[in-house]
């Protein structure tokens, strides 16, 4: 059993997870610290403060405080507009090694993600079912945002998944195997 967010990742851990040789969970410790960081957030979403990003939009708009009931479709939005990837699927591998780095870091406890998303991410790994990232775009000066965004639209039903030996509409996956 690896713990999220308390040991310490390292490659070979990280492969044992990819090979569904280890499996990783959230201790008690570690959902106490998601769960307060995403009280942080949940508190600024419900305040007046511009808080880039949670309350605000994007780039020119960022003093542009957006309504406390339509943050939940900003954070949307945002996903879908950077699912700008082209091109063939990187391997779906590549694609969950991807899950498995980003499921520890946001379980450090530090990012405002809230608790059903860690859960989600993790189903998606322990399931074997990973999404389809396209191998070229990129959007920001980091150049991640665009694959980071198709990683995540699963998340929220859009986008697609590798699923057993097929390529698969994550809506359709969703509706058959998410309770």
């Amino acid at each position: 059993m690896f713990r999220l967010g308390s040991d310490q990742l390292t490659a070979g851990k990280a492969l044992q997870i990819l090979g569904g040789r280890l499996k990783g969970t959230v201790t008690e410790e570690t959902g106490r610290l998601i769960r307060l960081s995403h009280d942080v957030v949940l508190d600024i979403a419900e305040g007046t403060k511009a808080i880039y990003g949670i309350n605000t939009g994007f780039g020119p708009l960022c003093t542009t405080v957006i309504d406390r009931r339509d943050t939940g479709e900003l954070q949307r939005n945002l996903l879908l507009s950077h699912s700008v990837g082209v091109g063939q699927p990187i391997d779906k591998e590549l694609s969950k090694l991807m899950l498995i780095l980003k499921v520890h870091a946001l379980a450090r406890g530090y990012s405002g993600v809230s608790p059903e998303v860690i859960e989600r991410i993790l189903w998606h790994i322990q399931e074997d079912i990973i999404p389809v990232v396209p191998e070229q775009g990129s959007v920001g000066a980091s150049g991640d945002l665009a694959p980071l965004a198709h990683l995540f639209l699963p998340l929220i039903g859009e986008g697609k998944v590798f699923r057993k030996n097929s390529i698969q509409q994550a809506g359709e996956v969703l509706k058959e195997n998410w309770a």
